[in-house]
C-alpha cells in the first residue's frame, strides 16, 4: 500500500466503488480500503434505473447487464386495500434499465471494475480512524482486519468516506449523525428457494406487501432464491419478540401468515438461510462535507429500504462528490464552493426521498394501526427538514409558478393528514416527481455552479461556456 495518495476512499461498496472509479478515469491517483475480503454479503438488493446513466458513465453497465441478474421490470405495490404496479418500461425504454441483484457479486463487480480503471484496491483493511491538523483530515490510521497489530498511516489529499452504516467520520469524530424521529423499524430478513413466481406486476419485479403492523418484501434473485423480508416497527417488534420468547423467526412467521401474497409464493418452497435483522438504520449527518472530506452514501444518510432508494442515493452521492472534488483539484471551483454544491444537491435529493417515503407510509388506509402512524414526520423532523427551502430546490427554474405552489401543496397536504385519496401515493406526488431539478441544469446552479460531464466530469461556472448536454 501506497504511504500517501492524492485521494483516500474509506469503504468499497457501491459509493466507494463508484466514486474511487470515476476519479480515477479523470487521472487522479486514488486508493481504496476496504474492511473486508470481496465477496461479501450484504443486504439492499433491488437496483432502480437512475443508477443505469452512473454506471454507463462509469463504464460498467455492460459488464453489469451481461453478469446474469435477475431483470427488474419495475414493482408491484399491495398497501392497504390498494394494488397497483410501476412498469419501467413506461419511461420509455423497453430493455432492461434495472436488476435484482446478489450482492456479494454486484459490489465485486464494481470493486474490480474500479481496480481495472487504476484504482489501488487494498481489501481486508480496516481505518481505525482519521488525522486532523486543525479542523481537515490529512491521514488515516488504519490496520489489518483480521491482525489489528499489524497497521500504519496513510496520508492523502482529501478523503471520500464510504464505509457504509459504520460512517467512520460521522460517528467517531464529528459526533454529527442524527436518527430520524420516524421510520425507527427494524427489518428481519431470510431467503427461500423453490419459491412461486409473483404472478402479477411486472416481470422481475419487486413485491412490496402491507400487513397489520408493518410490510413485507420480496425480491428474486438469479441465483433462484426470493429475498424475503420484514420492515416493522423497533417497539412493536420487541413486543412481538417478548410475547414469543424471543424468538424471531417466530415473529417473522407470524407476520407471514398476514401477508397472504407473499405467503402464496412461499407455498412449497424452502427456507434456507436463518434469520438476518437490522435496525435503526434511518440517519442523517448534520454535514455531509469539510475541509478535506466528504462523506458519500450510507456514511452520510440513510432513510428506508421502502422504496429501494440505498444503492440510488450512493451512486448518486458518489457522482456528485467525483464531480466536486475533480473541480477542486483541476483549480476549476474552491473546495468552500464546490462542497456547498455538494451538499446542497446531495441533501436535496435526500430530503426530496424522506418526505416521498413518509407521504407512502401515510398513504396506509390503517390510520388506527401504530406502525403507519409512527411513520409521519413529525413537528420536529418538519424544523429540521426546513420543506419549504427543500421544495424551493425543486420548483427552481419552473416556468409555470402554479405549478409550484401546488406541488408545494401538495407534500404540505399529505404531510398534515388530507392528501387526495389517490390509492397510489406515487400518483399523488406526480405532479412534484414532473418537477425536474437537474443538478445539470444551469438554471438549479449552486451558487454559480452546476455539473457537468463533458468534457470532463466536474463542476462549471454559469459565467462559463456552456459545454455540450450531457
Amino acid at each position: 500500500m501506497r504511504e500517501s495518495t492524492q485521494i483516500l476512499i474509506i469503504g468499497g461498496g457501491p459509493a466507494g466503488s463508484t466514486a474511487a472509479g470515476l476519479l480515477a478515469k479523470e487521472g487522479f491517483q486514488v486508493t481504496l480500503l476496504e474492511r473486508d475480503r470481496f465477496p461479501r454479503y450484504h443486504i439492499g438488493e433491488s437496483i432502480l434505473p437512475s443508477c443505469r446513466p452512473i454506471f454507463e458513465m462509469l463504464g460498467v453497465w455492460d459488464k453489469v447487464e451481461a453478469h446474469g441478474f435477475q431483470p427488474k421490470g419495475g414493482a408491484f405495490f399491495q398497501w392497504g386495500p390498494e394494488e397497483w404496479e410501476v412498469l419501467f418500461s413506461d419511461m420509455g425504454d423497453d430493455t432492461p434499465n434495472a436488476w435484482q441483484v446478489v450482492r456479494s457479486e454486484f459490489d465485486q463487480l464494481l470493486l474490480d471494475h474500479a481496480r481495472e480503471l487504476g484504482v489501488e484496491v487494498v481489501e481486508g483493511v480496516s481505518v481505525r480512524d482519521v488525522e486532523f491538523d486543525g479542523d481537515r483530515a490529512v491521514a488515516a490510521r488504519w490496520h489489518e482486519t483480521k491482525d489489528p497489530s499489524r497497521g500504519g498511516v496513510i496520508r492523502f489529499g482529501h478523503v471520500i468516506d464510504a464505509s457504509g452504516r459504520g460512517g467512520l467520520l460521522a460517528t467517531r469524530h464529528l459526533r454529527s449523525r442524527r436518527f430520524h424521529d420516524v421510520f425507527r423499524n427494524v427489518a428481519a430478513w431470510a431467503y427461500w428457494r423453490n419459491a412461486k413466481p409473483l404472478g402479477k406486476g411486472p416481470k422481475g419485479a419487486i413485491a412490496v406487501c402491507s400487513v397489520k403492523d408493518g410490510w413485507f418484501w420480496a425480491i428474486p434473485l438469479h441465483d433462484g432464491t426470493l429475498s424475503v423480508g420484514l420492515v416493522t416497527g423497533r417497539d412493536l417488534f420487541n413486543d412481538s419478540r417478548g410475547r414469543l420468547n424471543g424468538d424471531i423467526q417466530a415473529v417473522y412467521d407470524e407476520a407471514l401468515a398476514g401477508c397472504p401474497t407473499v405467503l402464496d409464493m412461499l407455498d412449497g418452497a424452502e427456507q434456507v438461510t436463518g434469520m438476518k435483522v437490522e435496525q435503526d438504520y434511518s440517519y442523517v449527518s448534520e454535514s455531509f462535507a469539510g475541509p478535506g472530506y466528504l462523506l458519500a452514501g450510507d456514511a452520510a444518510c440513510f432513510l428506508d429500504p421502502l422504496l429501494s432508494t440505498g444503492v440510488h442515493l450512493a451512486t448518486y452521492s458518489a457522482m456528485l462528490g467525483a464531480a466536486s472534488l475533480a473541480s477542486v483539484l483541476r483549480g476549476e471551483a474552491s473546495e468552500q464552493d464546490a462542497w456547498r454544491f455538494y451538499q446542497t444537491v446531495y441533501r436535496h435529493a435526500y430530503q426530496r426521498l424522506l418526505v416521498l417515503v413518509s407521504v407512502f407510509y401515510e398513504s396506509y388506509r390503517g390510520k388506527e394501526h401504530h406502525f403507519y402512524n409512527a411513520q409521519r414526520l413529525t413537528s420536529d423532523e418538519r424544523d429540521h427538514l426546513n420543506l419549504q427551502a427543500a421544495f424551493d430546490r425543486i420548483v427552481t427554474g419552473v416556468a409555470d409558478l402554479n405549478d409550484a405552489e401546488q406541488a408545494y401543496r401538495l407534500v404540505q397536504e399529505h404531510l398534515h393528514g388530507s392528501g387526495s385519496g389517490d390509492p397510489n401515493p406515487l400518483n399523488n406526488l406526480n405532479r412534484v416527481q414532473e418537477i425536474r431539478q437537474s443538478p445539470f441544469d444551469p438554471a438549479n446552479a449552486v451558487d454559480g455552479l452546476y455539473l457537468v460531464t463533458r468534457p470532463r466530469l466536474g463542476l462549471r461556472s454559469v459565467e462559463a461556456p456552456a459545454p455540450d448536454a450531457p
